[in-house]
């Protein structure tokens, strides 16, 4: 994860289609991002280069059209993204973005659920780190 880049939120639109449907030429790519995103071909095409630029994406030719791919995975995108907000905005401390979040946003009974399983797993991993080294 060390050579993760950083993506703008834009471009960000453009890796999401990338990660679902690769390899794809500019113009499907345009096709698939979301209603509400009207860019032209030439914006597409910026954001793509910019990413290209940034060995986010690779590319191969087919016949006169490029197919682009991910060269950087989702997961290690989101996680650097995390890491770089966490360091932002709250200095860091985990628990003081995770009370935030858990104050100000409405929760259903399967998130509050799942959160507790996602919390009981990190316990029991610290308990089986701290008895492996003891």
């Amino acid at each position: 994860m060390h050579n993760v880049p950083k993506i703008s939120e834009s471009e960000w639109e453009i890796m999401k289609v990338i990660w679902k449907h690769s390899p794809m030429t500019s113009e499907q790519i345009m096709l698939q991002l979301p209603g509400g995103i009207e860019w032209s071909d030439q914006t597409v095409r910026t954001f793509i280069n910019r990413l290209l630029n940034k060995k986010a994406v690779g590319f191969e030719r087919s016949g006169r059209s490029y197919l682009y791919f991910p060269l950087v995975s989702e997961k290690d995108c989101i996680r650097a993204a995390s890491e770089s907000f966490l360091k932002r905005v709250f200095n860091g401390a985990a628990n003081m973005m995770v009370s935030n979040f858990l104050e100000e946003t409405d929760l259903t009974e399967q998130d509050i659920d799942h959160l507790q399983k996602i919390l009981i797993e990190k316990k029991k991993e610290k308990i089986t780190e701290h008895k492996d080294n003891a």
